[in-house]
């Protein structure tokens, strides 16, 4: 797993849309972001149900965390390669996530970490204006 802050060029999403410029975004809820991913692993054909439930894990926690902490969702893209799948979700804050150990148990700050161990590739690119997060999850085929 990689981790870096940066800019770097985007390819538009499945959904037509780029996940690097501000503006409404097609995704407004987990839930729709997971269809989204749900329809494109369809076209895949038969894969491991415990690594489609990793990338649609991820891609709710990503859209969930954009809500929570990052003013709301600006982009959502999915790039689907032959062995990964790669779910970019953008949000309005400059701030990269903060991975933070917990020595007692108390609600929130599980998600940043779910995503770190469930992908193979995670990259956070930082501009003025906000941030994509890059996440990909490899599928055994």
């Amino acid at each position: 797993m990689t981790t870096r802050n940066g800019t770097r060029s985007r390819a538009p999403g499945a959904d037509g849309h780029d996940p690097g410029k501000r503006g409404p975004s097609p995704v407004r809820t987990p839930a729709e972001a997971r269809r989204i991913v749900r329809h494109a692993l369809a076209a895949l054909g038969p894969l491991p149900p415990s690594q489609v439930e990793d990338l649609l894990l991820v891609t709710s926690e990503l859209v969930t965390n954009a809500h929570r902490h990052g003013g709301g969702i600006t982009g959502f893209g999915l790039k689907v390669g032959h062995d990964r799948v790669t779910v970019s979700v953008s949000d309005a804050s400059g701030n990269s996530p903060v991975y933070e150990l917990r020595e007692e148990l108390r609600p929130g700050g599980y998600g940043w970490p779910i995503v770190l161990r469930l992908c193979r590739e995670v990259t956070v690119d930082t501009r003025p204006d906000g941030k994509t997060i890059h996440a990909a999850v490899t599928f055994d085929r």
